[in-house]
């Protein structure tokens, strides 16, 4: 079989997985296996701050919430008609971790151009047995083989994003270790997230109404001031930072020189995403 071949069967079973997902079916072990493992070869080639192009779709925490990802995709478009950045969080909380989180690395891998996947606080061993994904993986596959291999998987997703050099993405905030991107580019990111330090602050902190640096009532991370957000874009040439890891009631809500991105339907809203 030539590579050609090869690459048409890849994509012609690739594409029927993203069919059984899309109607929230989990993928076998075996077959979570093999998409992992393609998705180490794509994520390991990313940088730390990974360059997205306009026009892009950005989007908040999704927590296993398979049905509004579903719709997020419905109303903003389906990949790869549509960009997206997700900014991490897509796994613990609700119910379908395990569809969620496939379904995101299977588009991944079929269109690695198309979608950029974020590692947020969530995307974490430690996390993920306390809140849920764990215990889901044991109750849909009768083991923990599944979230052993996404869990491995995590370790490789890129931490920041930039759209067009201007617009910083990341789950949680800044940190009082990191002045430059070139600081955040030179992480070895392929790991746990730490208990503390830049990388656990920048899927921890959160901005704050006081100026400069505080502590965080999270126990992992800081707060930040309108004053750090602003020197931090200007020494970076950045117009806008994109965060999560906060519940908006509006879907958005804009803060300092941030805007703070929530996917989640709780009360009465519904947040398809920020597109710029």
């Amino acid at each position: 079989m030539g590579a050609n071949s090869m690459l048409a069967e890849f994509s012609h079973d690739l594409d029927d997985q993203i069919s059984q997902l899309m109607q929230c079916k989990p993928l076998s072990e075996q077959q979570v296996r093999g998409l992992c493992e393609k998705a180490k070869e794509i994520l390991t080639d990313e940088s730390n701050v990974q360059p997205v192009k306009s026009p892009v779709t950005i989007c908040g925490d999704i927590h296993g919430q398979f049905h509004d990802l579903a719709e997020l995709f419905r109303i903003g478009g389906k990949c790869p008609d549509t960009n997206y950045l997700f900014m991490g969080d897509y796994v613990d909380r609700g119910y379908y971790s395990v569809e969620t989180v496939s379904l995101l690395v299977a588009l991944k891998v079929r269109y690695p151009q198309r979608i950029t996947i974020l590692r947020g606080n969530h995307e974490s061993r430690q996390i993920t047995q306390v809140y849920g994904f764990y215990d889901e993986c044991l109750r849909k596959y009768g083991n923990a083989n599944v979230w052993k291999t996404f869990t491995d998987l995590f370790d490789f997703f890129p931490l920041t994003a930039l759209v067009e050099s201007e617009i910083f993405c990341l789950h949680g905030g800044l940190s009082p270790s990191i002045e430059t991107l070139d600081n955040i580019r030179n992480f070895d990111r392929v790991q746990e997230v730490p208990h503390e330090g830049p990388m656990c602050d920048l899927l921890w902190s959160d901005p704050d109404d006081r100026c400069g640096w505080g502590i965080s009532p999270r126990g992992a991370g800081y707060t930040f001031g309108q004053d750090i957000s602003e020197q931090f874009n200007h020494t970076n040439s950045l117009k806008l930072i994109a965060r999560a890891h906060q519940l908006v009631m509006d879907g958005f809500n804009w803060a300092h020189v941030i805007v703070v991105m929530d996917s989640l339907p709780f009360a009465l809203f519904r947040i398809i995403g920020v597109t710029f």
